[in-house]
């Protein structure tokens, strides 16, 4: 009973805060100058429309824009729930069929690398806090410290490089040309993650020595504890030490930050996606706030990414939850 209450406690949160920013989100497009049928006729005119203030109005009385923002808000947050977020303010297109599959894969190559993140990190920051030997501690700290330093985007330019000099391919893009826009099949699956590990190596680099640095901190601290000097005065040694009591503790709060490192990886995939030209996402976005001025498809984005983290922390709750009553008390009372 107590853990369904604690259930529903976080699900209210978390449908809450989705409501919450996505009355940010929406404010924040309201904020920009301009509505979108000024944004659409102007760049239509650019193209050599004529254009006239009839033209405009009659645009915002399609649009709904000559609604009240409350009644617009709740209508965007209504189909934002379903899915559904309109059309492209320039592009004129479909929003839920313009991202389709990119969200999806970028989701997928962001999850992908912070598991990839995660495989390493917490095995090697375990090894970090608990070895004995200098010359490991410090190589160790020597590949964290040169993951935090190296950012994503020149390391994405120096494999690019490496790879153009030594093989005469610059590994850009998901797909291969002939499978740029065929159906998914087998053959398009292999072409996609013969190309995938890329990226997914690129955002998981910093990622990987961020967590490294984390879990070698958390088990340091509690690997020192009086519980663990007890279990270990009982008999409780080697692997079956660490695990049952310092790193059970330490990785908490490292399942609890997922969301923040999922928003973390996201946001350094614009950046790599500009490099490595990839056709998903972040690219979308970068397109959207910093060249045509798209805001509803930018809110669109950042509204998706935003139920993804929402998501991802509802459900490591729920995993704490199960795994420490602490966690549901200290919701619950």
């Amino acid at each position: 009973m107590q853990f369904f209450r604690f259930a529903i406690t976080r699900a209210f949160l978390a449908i809450f805060t989705l409501i919450l920013v996505s009355l940010i989100v929406f404010s924040l497009m309201e904020l920009v100058p301009g509505d979108c049928a000024e944004r659409y006729l102007a760049f239509k005119s650019s193209q050599g429309g004529a254009i006239t203030i009839a033209d405009v109005e009659a645009e915002r009385v399609r649009l709904g824009l000559d609604r009240p923002y409350m009644v617009r808000w709740g209508s965007w947050i209504i189909n934002a729930f379903q899915g559904e977020f309109g059309d492209s303010c320039i592009l004129r297109l479909n929003i839920s069929e313009l991202l389709g599959q990119k969200f999806w894969l970028s989701l997928a190559i962001c999850l992908t690398s912070l598991l990839v993140a995660y495989l390493i990190a917490i095995p090697v920051g375990i090894i970090s806090a608990t070895s004995k030997s200098p010359w490991l501690n410090n190589s160790l700290r020597l590949v964290s410290y040169l993951g935090l330093a190296l950012p994503n985007f020149l390391l994405a330019l120096i494999i690019m490089l490496f790879s153009t000099v030594y093989f005469g391919d610059t590994l850009t893009g998901l797909f291969s040309k002939e499978f740029r826009d065929a159906a998914w099949s087998y053959d398009r699956v292999i072409d996609f993650l013969s190309r995938a590990w890329l990226p997914v190596f690129i955002l998981s680099w910093s990622a990987t020595a961020f967590a490294i640095q984390t879990v070698r901190a958390l088990m340091s601290d509690e690997v020192g504890k009086l519980y663990v000097t007890a279990a270990s005065a009982r008999g409780v040694s080697g692997r079956r030490l660490l695990w049952r009591y310092p790193a059970r503790h330490s990785l908490g709060p490292i399942i609890n930050s997922l969301g923040f490192d999922l928003n973390r990886i996201f946001n350094e995939l614009p950046i790599v996606a500009l490099i490595l030209t990839l056709t998903e996402a972040g690219s979308l976005l970068i397109e959207a706030l910093a060249r045509s001025n798209d805001q509803q498809l930018a809110g669109a984005i950042i509204f998706m990414l935003t139920a993804s983290i929402v998501a991802i922390n509802f459900i490591t709750d729920i995993i704490l939850a199960l795994t420490d009553p602490r966690v549901r008390r200290s919701i619950l009372g």
